[in-house]
Formats: structure tokens, sequence, C-alpha cells
């Protein structure tokens, strides 16, 4: 196994059926400790305390119970697909988390069964790493594994995070890509390499790029930067069209979340926000439209209102 590697985490501990009977617990008192909402069983036999399941975020659950399946197993399993992405802290926008998704290196997978789904794949020594105790792919063949199963979209906000967090590279990407071309369900993979830009620092900036490939807008720069009179960067606007004129800020609640400063309001934040966009504007001449997740639910009107910020003259005509 390759730990050049150590993946972040992600896999809370459970504790398994066997373990409980050899402290001696009961059947009884275990069924007991599930009723009394002091224990959570996440599959059959397998269990966590019951405050850290309802802590945990859909993709933390999920990475309970890919820990529990795991361990439970009776053969060497390696975490793939959508199960390797706890190990990451990687999006799970679009994704399936109702599965847990294992590649088993004796090639004996293909079943999908009691929640888990065995994959059959090649797996060369550089596709695993460690995470913790668990064997999971490595982000560039989770990446991969990943645009065989979703739609462009979804997963192309997984590649752009790996990307991003320079977990992997494009180079690294094509070249692993280049031994599986032939295998089921890769047509995709080739398109979403081309549209990877690990600029791109949210889902939401990434889901963007993909509504204005998709409603036949020009391509945006992701992470575009913004110099003062002296040449200097003083800031980052999260896509831009200089040739237009035109900037876009994707305003998402974790963003708002990630710039609040110890002793401020959402208040303070959203005033910081509107002198920032000013500041912009005044060094640029640019104009700036806002959009949100719930834009994204409307990609045709959301087109519309970007279309005549980029063709003024077209959209008066």
């Amino acid at each position: 196994m390759d730990e050049r590697l150590t993946a972040r985490g992600g896999y809370d501990d459970v504790f398994l059926r066997r373990e409980l009977i050899a402290d001696g617990y009961s059947d009884r008192v275990i069924a007991h400790m599930v009723r009394s909402c002091v224990w959570h069983r996440v599959r059959h036999g397998a269990y966590i305390s019951a405050e850290r399941w309802q802590e945990l975020t859909d993709l933390g659950r999920h990475g309970a119970v890919a820990r529990a399946v795991a361990r439970q197993a009776n053969s060497e399993v390696v975490l793939s697909h959508v199960s390797a992405l706890p190990a990451f802290a990687a999006p799970t926008w679009g994704l399936d988390l109702s599965t847990v998704h294992v590649t088993r290196p004796d090639q004996r997978g293909g079943r999908c069964e009691a929640g888990v789904n065995q994959h059959v794949g090649t797996l060369l020594d550089e596709d695993v790493v460690s995470a913790g105790d668990l064997a999971v792919t490595s982000p560039t063949r989770t990446a991969l594994d990943i645009t065989t199963m979703v739609g462009v979209e979804a997963a192309l906000a997984v590649v752009d995070y790996l990307l991003n967090r320079r977990l992997t590279s494009l180079e690294q990407l094509r070249t692993r890509y280049s031994s599986m071309v032939h295998w089921p369900r890769t047509l995709r993979t080739d398109l979403v390499l081309r549209l990877a830009d690990g600029r791109s620092e949210s889902v939401g900036e990434t889901r963007t790029r993909a509504l204005c490939r998709r409603e036949g807008l020009p391509t945006p720069t992701p992470q575009y930067p913004i110099r003062d009179l002296e040449g200097r960067v003083v800031a980052y606007v999260d896509l831009a069209w200089p040739e237009h004129g035109v900037f876009l800020e994707f305003d998402g609640r974790v963003k708002y979340e990630a710039l609040l400063r110890e002793g401020e309001s959402p208040t303070d934040v959203v005033l910081r926000e509107k002198r920032r966009e000013e500041m912009i504007c005044e060094l640029t001449g640019w104009r700036c439209i806002r959009i949100t997740w719930t834009d994204l639910a409307y990609p045709e009107r959301t087109a519309a209102r970007i279309r005549r910020l980029l063709f003024p003259m077209k959209s008066a005509a």
C-alpha cells in the first residue's frame, strides 16, 4: 500500500456487536441502549454514540457506515468511489450516499447487497492510501471512479475540490486515466478532465461554470486577481469575464460563515463584502453579478441575467 498520503479522518469509530459481547454486554442490553437513544445502530451489528451520530454531517454519517462495513468485511476491501470521500472531506453535492462502495483487491467483487456495492477493478499500489487503519482509494483514483458513476456536474465538483486542495493534479489524473479508457462507464471521464479547474474554491463556483457551459455562455475565469493602481493584488473574484468587464460572486452560506470574524455579526460580513465589491468596481470599472444556490435551480433565468450583463447591446436590441 502506498502511504505517502495519510488521509484526514472522516470515518468515526464504531463498535461492533462481537466486541460488545466480548465486553460482557448481552443482546438484550444492546437493544435497550439503542431504544434508549444512547447508541445508534449504523447497520446490523455496528453501533455509534447517538449523541455523536446527531452531530455528524451526511458525509460523516456515510463515513461511519463505511467504517462499519470495512470492519465487518470477511475479506480485504478498499473503500472507494463516494465512500472514499470522507477521507478527504470532499463535497458530496449530487452524490448518492445511501450505499457504501468498496473495491476488492481479490477481483471477486461485483455484488450489490445489504447496502454495499462491491466493485471489481484493478488496484495499483498507488491507487490505495491509508485513512487511519482503513484502506481507501487515493484522491486520483477516487476522482476517476466518481466520474464513472455520476453526471458531469457532480463529478466536476469533486475533481475541482481535489485539485484545489492539491490532493491530485491534472497530470496524475490523465496519466492514470490513460490505462482506464476501456473500462465501463468512462466515456464522460475525458470531458470532466477537460472541464476541471482547480482554481474553483467551492461547489457553487464549479456549478456556476457548468451552468455557463450548458447555457452557451463564455467560459469565466475562476479566482481572477484584482490589482490596485500600483499593480498589487488586493482581491480575488470568484469568476470573471475580463474581456466583457463583468465579475461574478457566488454567495453561499458557507462562504459567509468562513468570512465571519471574531465578534462580528452576519450583517458586519455583508457590509464588508459590499465595500469590497465597491472597491473592485471602482478599480476596474466592471459590473458585478451575485448569485446564490437558489439561482442555480433556475439555470435559464440565471443565464439570462448573466447574458444581459455580458452583452448589454444585444439585450437592448
